[in-house]
């Protein structure tokens, strides 16, 4: 039976198993539920005043759903899951939370960063600690949590082999989605095939890889292995849209 994106108590009667007894009883309006992406700058709106090839794949998802649907995005360029809670995005974010909303978070990439402080977050440690909490304060809202593990970098060896560069944050996410009973979008596993199919070759056209004079934003040009460009950004933001179908997500009903 198919589930309308405007039936919420629908929708809360489809995710019994994964919210809490208080979040079951929370009251209903008839407000219409809401998308909130948040994460780092693989996932954020790039601004579009100027000329740029850059897209964030969550600014591109949200031109795949159907009206009235309503969506934001809150993911933030250079933070982690460490410095998207110690800088206040995170208790902003939850202020806007309702019953019913839907949550995608992903974190990872700046995670890794241990020169940082500021960001560093150890997969088994802080990251997990961070991870967790944010499931726990959207269910805590009566809103949906979605974990996305983080998209691919491009990178390959000598032999045209794609190195895997978020070893033990992306184990985490997986882990912590399998114990909380949360739904998983498994983007690195799914833009990792992408990327494989693509080349080392090819695969440069995904990401903001600009010749010199190119764009008047990068007069010296750039090569940028973790930053998608707008063809990148729709191909995975395709790729999140089809893990949602092939899991049956109610959120499938927000699609085009």
């Amino acid at each position: 039976m198919k589930i309308a994106f405007y039936q919420i108590g629908v929708v809360f009667s489809a995710f019994a198993s994964v919210i809490t007894p208080a979040c079951a009883n929370a009251e209903v309006s008839d407000r219409l539920p809401h998308l909130y992406l948040v994460g780092d700058s693989t996932m954020f709106d790039r601004r579009l005043d100027k000329p740029t090839p850059g897209r964030g794949w969550g600014q591109m998802f949200k031109e795949l759903l159907r009206d009235p649907t309503r969506a934001t995005n809150l993911a933030k360029s250079g933070r982690s899951s460490k410095s998207f809670i110690d800088e206040g995005a995170w208790a902003a974010a939850m202020g806007r939370f309702q019953p019913g909303d839907y949550v995608i978070i992903q974190f990872g990439g700046n995670d890794q960063k241990k020169e940082d402080p500021k960001r560093f977050a150890a997969p088994e440690g802080a990251f997990k600690v961070n991870m967790t909490r944010f499931v726990t304060d959207v269910r805590r809202k009566g809103a949906f949590p979605v974990l996305a593990t983080s998209v691919v970098r491009r990178k390959f060896d000598g032999q045209g082999i794609l190195i895997d560069t978020y070893a033990g944050y992306t184990e985490v996410v997986r882990a912590i989605a399998k114990e909380q009973n949360v739904p998983l979008l498994d983007m690195n596993r799914e833009t990792t095939v992408l990327l494989r199919k693509y080349g080392p070759d090819e695969s440069k056209k995904l990401f903001m890889w600009i010749k010199p004079g190119e764009y008047e934003l990068y007069p010296n040009g750039q090569q940028d292995d973790s930053h998608t460009s707008k063809l990148g950004a729709e191909l995975f933001a395709a790729i999140a849209a089809s893990e949602i179908k092939a899991q049956q997500l109610p959120l499938a009903e927000w699609l085009k």
